[in-house]
């Protein structure tokens, strides 16, 4: 009796409990949200049309100078004259400084002396050959006396010459190193010039898009300095390798000759226009679901989002080519694809 009394309160524990559960499981459904299947969803949309497929990309770098040097003596000696200043604009063959040359001259004085009593001696000698009075090897020993001292007066005088320093090209003095009584070597720099008659531009160039240039190509130009002014440039040079990212350097040659002028070390980009391709089927770039190996859109059709599967061929940064899967003309959803499935009733907005 005890038996059956403990299996009829056991089946009726587990006939308890499973009332429990399907009624908590009734309760959970009722409270889960379940769309409206005839409830349109707001989504944002554009019609896929036949477009000029064309990126514009801007390549940025900063000015360099046209030229610039360092200016060092080939003579060694105390500067007497300096007459420039730091910040100057000196024309092409202008002095910029003069060395102590005095003791060079005096060396020259005394050359040419004995030039001259060389050059007597050879008159004597020649005449004295003519008589057969002196062997005519001291009319040849006079003759190379005399070269060699006019080989060593010219060499002086170079270096006169030398002493004088003069600026290779007009520019502005950008730096200088010394003053008026320093006593300088040769070589050692005592100034330097940079010339900014013109700048270059050196912007480094992707592989993909070196193409897009040659040689000899004007080119727009624009600066942060100067937002509203537009600077025409030249392409002067691509370089022939690249660096370790594929970036080829190119230089471009601005004239700055006008109203604004430029400065070495400031910005500028160029914007470069390359035209992918024309009349091709495009739609935004917000159209596309999925990943670029299996892409997707969804087109409205009859009020309702009917997903597709497409082909994209070009892309630029606001759109992309559809090779295959939509027509022109068909309303693509651009905004909202979270809230939708294939079929959903949508509305634009």
């Amino acid at each position: 009796m005890k038996r059956i009394l403990v299996v009829l309160a056991l089946v009726g524990t587990l006939g308890l409990t499973a009332w429990t559960l399907l009624t908590n499981k009734k309760e959970v459904e009722a409270k889960v949200y379940k769309p409206n299947p005839d409830r349109k969803v707001g989504v944002r949309t554009a019609i896929a049309e036949l477009r000029n497929l064309s990126q514009e990309t801007e390549f940025l770098g900063s000015f360099s100078p046209n030229r610039e040097v360092e200016i060092r003596p080939q003579a060694g000696g105390q500067i007497i004259q300096l007459p420039f200043d730091e910040g100057q604009l000196v024309g092409a063959g202008r002095l910029l400084a003069k060395l102590d040359d005095e003791q060079l001259r005096y060396q020259v004085e005394g050359l040419q002396v004995t030039l001259e009593g060389y050059q007597n001696d050879l008159k004597r000698y020649e005449n004295l050959v003519k008589g057969d009075a002196t062997p005519a090897v001291n009319v040849e020993r006079s003759q190379l006396n005399i070269r060699a001292t006019e080989a060593q007066i010219k060499q002086l005088k170079k270096q006169i010459a030398n002493t004088t320093i003069t600026a290779p090209f007009a520019g502005i003095v950008t730096e200088k190193l010394v003053e008026k009584g320093s006593v300088v070597s040769v070589g050692s720099p005592i100034a330097k010039i940079t010339d900014i008659s013109s700048l270059k531009l050196v912007v480094d160039v992707p592989e993909k898009a070196i193409n897009q240039f040659r040689t000899g190509q004007s080119i727009a130009v624009s600066t942060e300095v100067y937002p509203d002014a537009h600077f025409m440039g030249r392409v002067s040079m691509i370089a022939a390798q690249g660096d370790a990212a594929h970036n080829y350097p190119v230089e471009i040659t601005v004239s700055n000759t006008g109203k604004n002028p430029l400065k070495a070390g400031m910005y500028g980009s160029i914007a470069n226009t390359d035209k992918l391709k024309t009349q091709t089927l495009a739609v935004p770039r917000q159209a596309i679901l999925g990943s670029a190996k299996q892409p997707q859109i969804y087109v409205v059709e009859n009020g309702k989002a009917i997903l597709k599967t497409v082909e994209i061929g070009t892309t630029t940064n606001d759109y992309y080519e559809i090779t295959k899967g939509i027509k022109s003309g068909d309303q693509v959803v651009t905004s909202g694809q979270i809230n939708l499935q294939n079929g959903t009733p949508v509305i634009s907005q």
